[in-house]
């Protein structure tokens, strides 16, 4: 075999195992994971939607053009797999005598569909023949299945973010939050009512949006709600609640505001957003005193209980909320998030990250 020939074949079987092994991380690894394919078709979908989305003068306009980003590219991808395959077969083929180049072609798109349209000539094609219609079959399978495990976990997700309209309002904030449950009469309930739920929403969200990071990009269904948005307000309110009412202290409370910053940082790790895993409690923080000081007339004018020392509990809520705030704003940004208040009006550029990148670091 000529050494053009040997090299055709051994670059046709390093796009199809290579290709494979994407497939499989993709859809069955249970944990983050990447490929490069996986990172230039969602990075290169991204700069094409990035223009697209800032050519629209309102919001409403952007969040239409963005909420078909994490759906393209999930259609996307499985077509770049089946397309490499095609090519690297086809490269098998004709490295095994199947000439001209065109008709190893047409072999190994109707292998790959089952089409039957094209008869192979030896063993050794009758092999990679019903190799490659194995593998095309088996893509299919993993597509099948993995659809539907993206919008389980969507529905998941959705279903506590709209939840919380009727209780922070749309957009969310954590003053909004707190006012209503003291009308209501609710304070009392607001660990087991909401904390602990929204513990539990924070625990799936990691797990689900590290498995398959296209979710991350995949908008409500209302232009006002975001994901990103409610996790902000509910931290948000859980390090008011902790740092400034004046209430016992709940380890119910503290546990999902842990588990919160903790889900924002496994996702920021995946994207690769830098930020201060161990910060110290005075850092600075995007919030300013002076805004903290309007929510407290705010919380006040509602007859929240609060603490007395004030100066106390601001560096106490800045205590808290140094753990995400860096995290907290560029996951809003990099989604292109509705504005609301502490989470996406801070004008914070979109970043740049490197999608789906390799490896993830310890947080």
């Amino acid at each position: 075999m000529p050494v053009v020939q040997v090299l055709a074949f051994v670059a046709g079987a390093v796009i199809v195992a290579y290709t494979g092994f994407a497939a499989l991380r993709t859809v069955v690894l249970p944990r983050a994971a990447s490929t490069m394919i996986n990172r230039i078709v969602f990075i290169g979908i991204r700069k094409v939607f990035n223009v697209l989305a800032h050519e629209r003068r309102s919001y409403r306009a952007r969040d239409r053009v963005m909420a078909l980003y994490g759906p393209v590219c999930l259609i996307t991808l499985p077509f770049v797999w089946i397309s490499l395959m095609i090519v690297g077969f086809t490269l098998m083929m004709w490295a095994l005598n199947v000439e001209p180049l065109r008709q190893a072609f047409i072999l190994s798109g109707s292998s790959i569909f089952t089409l039957g349209f094209a008869a192979p000539h030896n063993l050794p094609i009758d092999l990679l023949v019903f190799l490659e219609a194995m593998i095309g079959l088996g893509l299919v399978a993993l597509l099948i299945s993995y659809l539907p495990s993206i919008y389980t976990a969507f529905a998941r997700r959705e279903q506590l973010v709209g939840m919380l309209e009727s209780r922070a309002g749309s957009p969310p904030s954590a003053v909004v939050m707190l006012t209503r449950y003291t009308i209501i009469g609710a304070m009392a309930n607001l660990d087991d009512e909401l904390f602990k739920r929204w513990e539990s929403w924070f625990i799936d969200v990691e797990e689900s949006h590290t498995s398959f990071p296209a979710l991350v990009f995949f908008r409500s269904p209302q232009p006002e709600r975001s994901w990103i948005v409610a996790a902000g307000c509910v931290l948000d309110t859980a390090a008011i609640v902790m740092s400034t009412v004046d209430r016992p202290r709940s380890a119910a409370t503290q546990l999902m505001e842990r588990t919160g910053y903790l889900c924002l940082r496994r996702l920021a790790d995946y994207f690769g957003i830098q930020y201060d895993q161990d910060p110290r409690p005075d850092d600075p923080i995007s919030i300013t005193r002076r805004e903290f000081d309007l929510v407290i007339v705010e919380l006040q004018a509602a007859g929240l209980p609060l603490k007395a020392d004030l100066d106390q509990a601001w560096r106490d809520f800045a205590g808290w909320r140094v753990n995400y705030d860096t995290v907290l704003l560029q996951l809003a940004a990099l989604v292109f998030a509705p504005e609301a208040r502490w989470v996406s009006d801070r004008g914070v550029p979109t970043p740049k990250p490197k999608i789906f990148r390799r490896s993830t670091r310890a947080a």
